[in-house]
């Protein structure tokens, strides 16, 4: 393994298996995210979601999925073109990963506003060590209006990504809180991140959350505004299951203690601190 490769794994503090399996996830994906930037990736799409901020704002929790943007609609875009670049740099730091497709089923347990068809979606996996594997979803026709930015990072080696801008983030968390439709399983870790950004007070991009709801399909008799957006994020507060969120959420936390205080009333005092651009 290379120095440059043990050099990112040393930063963490690995004491259990999940330890161990969390970094690598991380440094799978900050290696993916220099491999892109090799190829100009970056100046055609940009990076949001929970790994994003994760990776460039210190959120506090791990994880496993990496969620790309275009700049603009291009149907004709395709991931497969940075393959070769994606395995070369793996390959330079000593460790060598198979790219697949990952088919789209239609018995999905996810909405399918968050599985559209214009989404290309790729899983990256150690050849030697199975189970580890990064999920890539680029999105070819994005809800537009969105902000980026250029963050640094500084390993493998130092280089830019295009991320989206904290409002931007905050928008698309937003989005799947109000609309992610999971039949068996809550997604705690949005409720985390919407913690974070209450926490870190962090406005939401009204702009950009109003064009996602409008293409996943927004069908409220109401006009969809900032006052509906806390009413159903509340609404959608009364019928979670706490319980629930708690357990997705452990396996990616390193202190769950900080979940103690997790509670209907907490999570309604939140949503009425949520402020808007």
């Amino acid at each position: 393994m290379s120095t440059v490769f043990n050099q990112m794994l040393a930063r963490y503090d690995i004491k259990t298996n999940d330890d161990r399996h969390n970094a690598l996830h991380e440094v799978m994906q900050q290696i993916t995210l220099l491999a892109l930037n090799r190829a100009d990736f970056f100046n055609k799409a940009a990076f949001y979601g929970g790994t994003c901020l994760r990776i460039f704002h210190g959120l506090q929790r791990f994880s496993e999925d990496m969620d790309f943007s275009l700049l603009e609609k291009d149907n004709k875009f395709t991931l497969e073109s940075y393959f070769d670049t994606i395995k070369s740099e793996f390959s330079a730091l000593g460790r060598e990963v198979d790219i697949s497709r990952k088919e789209k089923k239609t018995d999905t347990q996810i909405e399918s506003a968050f599985l559209k068809d214009s989404n290309e979606i790729y899983n990256i996996e150690f050849q030697t060590e199975r189970g580890i594997k990064i999920k890539i979803e680029v999105d070819k026709d994005p809800p537009l209006l969105f902000k980026t930015e250029h963050k640094l990072l500084l390993l493998p080696y130092s280089f830019m990504t295009r991320c989206f801008t904290l409002p931007g983030l905050f928008a698309g968390k937003m989005h799947a809180l109000l609309f992610r439709n999971w039949r068996n399983r809550v997604k705690g870790r949005d409720w985390y991140d919407l913690e974070w950004y209450v926490r870190n007070g962090v406005a939401v991009d009204f702009n950009h959350l109003f064009q996602r709801a409008m293409q996943s399909g927004y069908k409220g008799k109401e006009v969809f505004t900032k006052e509906l957006c806390i009413e159903l994020l509340k609404k959608r507060i009364e019928t979670t299951n706490i319980q629930m969120v708690k357990d997705d959420v452990k396996p990616f936390l390193k202190n769950m203690q900080e979940t103690e205080i997790w509670s209907k009333n907490y999570f309604l005092q939140l949503a009425g601190m949520v402020k808007f651009e």
